[in-house]
């Protein structure tokens, strides 16, 4: 009986997993004896998203396989043991603890490290790289003791490194040598707009700055440059770049390059042939690979090769087009970036109010895309990295492609996914193309992206081409003559809409009820929240009546806060508070040690509340006349507004009684997501009106009427629906615009998501609100009137109905507070102490 190839793989990282995954895919086990040594004490983890450790991402969730896969899979896992020597004359390797582990094929997958620079000093305590989970967790320990933070390195890495500890609470400063951050990756315009980005953020940039010393003693106290400024610190994390870890190769005299890197051929076999490279330690034609997705194609390579033979496939020049979200903030760059050798002509979109920098590149003749990069927003960075790899002509106006699209043409993505080629991959990690990606969904017949990903590995590395996965889905199912329909979930085969239109003509007002009708099992966590946001927008009933399917902030009607406890936010309308109720807020807060806090929606929070605490709370508050803010639920939150003609020499209209008059109108209506609105008394905005789901502009003829803005994430500025409406004509607008919606979003769809899937734009809006192109105002405004009509305030309920009461207590058996709760005195008021 043959022996089964003896293969060892020195390193456990991502690519020392990946390349294991891929033999054993390739052979299914029994023709190799696989032996996998790590010098870290755990199995591989996600290096790409380590900065999700600071947020609470546990080393579970980081881990790629745990050991327990590496034993099912037959495979010798050895973690913790460093190999320090390869013999590459006898076939073995040692480790540090002594072991001689034999191989006939080594695979060296042994990464990088952090470089640190050789500057006076850099041995100091409070000095740290940003590498591995140990690093991580010497870090937050440190922090503990520390103020002030400098990150060296602003590129990829160190800017990662910022984000994390901006998280730690730490003022932050970023130390670059280069003119510019992420020099590899952006052109000066791009950088500066990324600076002003990091800066809004509280992030401190230092530019053009070389590190001379590390000031201190036994612990770091700041850096000094070279220019003679300086920098005061007391901590300091170096992410200035990477090294290949070819120590054991140098040892084991295989050829190295100049300036670091195992020297592999297109086979990916070092100067000797049964010892590989894959991975950051690797120099191919030059060029050590710093992503994640060239190491998963080395590893495919050599995989390939070991079961088929040596020069079956071969790795290519790879494309090092990356898109990530550094700090919040969406960064791209693909293709020829600067075009610093090729004749090309730019294209360039610049937004500084809102933080958006694109370039295009493109051959003089305009017919092809070369590169580009986006900063602030890269939603398109796909398609135009297909355009690029495909070499697809570009469409007659290029500038369109970056444009800001708000016609609401829902089908423009899944067509240009459709155009692609077979060959084109859209799986970079992977290296999976868009023609197997179609085979796999006709011929397994695969329903949703879940299976796609289970079924061919795609979207399984960094995520970026899901929403393309999701677009081929929907194209492919469609050429196969299948209905693409959006299904609310497994519990029932209807969308959002459908269930609406059932709920509210077959007379159900409980998810029972609804479920036993037109769906089917139990339900879930999707489906039971969307069924009683359903319930309560047609029906208006009482919403911890529904409590079984709601979520723990609309059962216990306040939003459940960091460490445990509850905030209570009263509605404050248009901003406008009595001398008394503001004493009784005041008393409130002392009474139950509540932390206090102005929001940016014109109300006070009160932070800190018990869950057996909340009734009582409230039961004080109502008798001063606050009611419910509705904070915790998918409603209307707040109706900001500026003081208008009352007060403000600008102002052209009372926008203070026109916010309450609106706020009042549409409190307590229950939609598919959270409302926000605005009403500025003058175009000087000072309520931001354009930020709000809708917003009101004053003029001297009445008033502006603007619909399906956004903050948050995406900011998108509202668009104008009708101008100088008078009282009247505005309310019966924005009646028809708020039912309009309720009745036909998906769950959980924000009015700014909801309008730029909706076919025919504002056009068509303009049509259906304000022509009544449907036929359907009427209907509209009739069932927008009963939720009016049909108001209550949900504190006031839960607090005169004695079985809503009683659920108010953390324990279900005895009257005890909750004993893990656990506050910090912050400037004079409590905060929940940290995890």
């Amino acid at each position: 009986m043959t022996q089964p190839l003896k293969v060892v793989v020195v390193g456990n990282g991502m690519v020392g997993y990946k390349f294991c995954e891929k033999l054993l895919t390739k052979v299914g086990g029994g023709l190799f004896s696989i032996t996998v040594i790590g010098e870290e004490p755990r199995p591989a983890y996600d290096r790409v998203h380590l900065s999700a450790y600071f947020s609470g991402t546990s080393v579970e969730e980081l881990t790629m396989a745990p050991a327990s896969w590496y034993a099912e899979h037959g495979i010798q896992l050895l973690t913790g043991e460093c190999v320090v020597k390869i013999d590459p004359a006898a076939h073995y390797v040692q480790t540090h603890t002594g072991l001689q582990i034999p191989y006939d094929k080594l695979v060296l997958a042994t990464g990088s490290g952090a470089f640190v620079p050789p500057v006076p000093g850099v041995e100091k305590e409070g000095v740290f790289v940003y590498r591995t989970i140990e690093d991580l967790d010497a870090i937050i320990g440190y922090s503990k003791g520390a103020t002030r933070a400098a990150v060296i390195g602003g590129g990829l890495l160190g800017l990662e490194a910022a984000k994390a500890t901006l998280d730690l609470g730490l003022e932050t400063h970023v130390v670059e040598f280069a003119p510019r951050l992420m020099p590899r990756q952006l052109d000066a315009a791009g950088a500066g707009m990324l600076k002003r980005k990091m800066e809004a953020l509280g992030i401190q940039i230092h530019l053009n700055k070389n590190t001379s010393q590390f000031d201190g003693g036994a612990a770091v106290v700041g850096l000094s440059f070279a220019d003679g400024t300086s920098l005061e610190v007391d901590m300091v994390v170096i992410s200035a770049g990477i090294r290949p870890r070819d120590e054991l190769a140098k040892q084991a005299a295989i050829a190295v390059g100049p300036r670091g890197g195992i020297v592999v051929n297109d086979q990916l076999q070092t100067s000797h042939p049964d010892i590989y490279a894959i991975g950051e330690c690797a120099l191919h034609q030059g060029m050590i690979y710093g992503l994640v997705a060239p190491g998963y194609e080395m590893a495919e390579v050599v995989a390939n090769n070991l079961v088929q033979g040596p020069t079956v496939k071969e790795f290519k020049a790879f494309d090092m087009s990356t898109k990530l979200k550094l700090i919040g903030v969406d960064v791209a760059s693909f293709g020829e970036p600067f075009c610093e050798q090729t004749p090309h002509d730019t294209i360039v979109v610049e937004d500084k109010l809102k933080g958006i920098y694109k370039r295009l590149n493109v051959t003089t003749d305009g017919k092809y895309l070369l590169g580009g990069i986006l900063v602030g927003e890269a939603e398109n960075y796909n398609m135009l990295l297909q355009t690029v790899k495909n070499r697809l002509v570009l469409p007659p106006n290029p500038e369109d492609l970056v444009l800001p699209a708000r016609k609401g043409d829902g089908a423009s993505a899944g067509a240009g996914v459709a155009a692609l080629p077979d060959e084109a991959s859209i799986c970079s990690c992977e290296n999976i193309t868009k023609g197997a990606i179609c085979q796999a969904i006709e011929e397994h017949n695969l329903p949703d992206v879940a299976a796609i990903k289970k079924c061919t590995k795609a979207g399984t590395g960094c995520g970026g081409c899901v929403p393309m996965l999701s677009d081929l889905l929907t194209e492919t199912l469609k050429k196969q003559g299948k209905v693409v329909k959006k299904v609310l979930c497994e519990h029932f085969d209807y969308s959002r809409q459908e269930m609406y239109h059932l709920i509210q003509t077959s007379g159900t007002r409980t998810y029972d009820e609804v479920v036993a009708k037109f769906g089917k099992g139990c339900g879930c966590e999707v489906c039971k929240p969307a069924v009683a946001s359903m319930l309560a927008s047609i029906y208006n009933d009482v919403i911890a009546k529904q409590a079984v399917i709601q979520d723990t902030n609309d059962r216990f009607m306040a939003n459940i806060q960091r460490g445990g406890t509850y905030s209570v936010v009263p509605r404050v309308p248009g901003g406008e508070i009595t001398p008394e109720q503001l004493i009784a807020l005041g008393t409130v807060a002392k009474k139950y040690d509540l932390y206090c806090k102005i929001t940016g929606g014109q109300r006070v929070d009160l932070f800190g509340a018990r869950v057996e605490q909340l009734p009582s709370i409230w039961e004080e508050l109502l008798e001063v006349g606050f009611e419910s803010g509705h904070a915790y639920g998918k409603s209307l939150r707040t109706v900001k507004s500026c003081v208008g003609s009352t007060w403000c020499r600008f102002g052209v209209q009372d926008a203070v009684g026109f916010a309450i008059r609106v706020e009042n109108r549409y409190k307590g209506i229950r939609s598919p997501h959270k409302l926000k609105s605005a009403v500025s008394g003058c175009t000087r905005e000072c309520a931001e009106a354009q930020s709000k789901d809708f917003g009101i502009i004053a003029t001297d003829k009445g008033w502006n009427l603007y619909v399906c803005g956004n903050g948050g994430i995406k900011p998108q500025h509202a668009l104008l629906l009708a101008s100088d409406l008078d009282d009247e004509t505005c309310l019966k607008y924005i009646d028809r615009f708020l039912m309009f919606y309720i009745k036909t979003a998906e769950p959980l769809q924000r009015t700014a998501t909801w309008f730029n899937k909706l076919e025919g734009g504002m056009e068509y809006l303009r049509d259906v609100i304000i022509n009544d192109s449907l036929g359907i105002a009427a209907e509209l405004e009739r069932e927008l009137q009963y939720l009016v009509d049909t108001y209550h305030d949900e504190w006031r309920v839960a607090v005169e109905t004695p079985e809503i009461r009683a659920r108010f207590s953390h324990f279900v058996n005895v009257e005890e507070p909750d004993p893990t709760l656990e506050f910090v005195e912050m400037r004079g008021q409590k905060r929940p102490a940290d995890w």
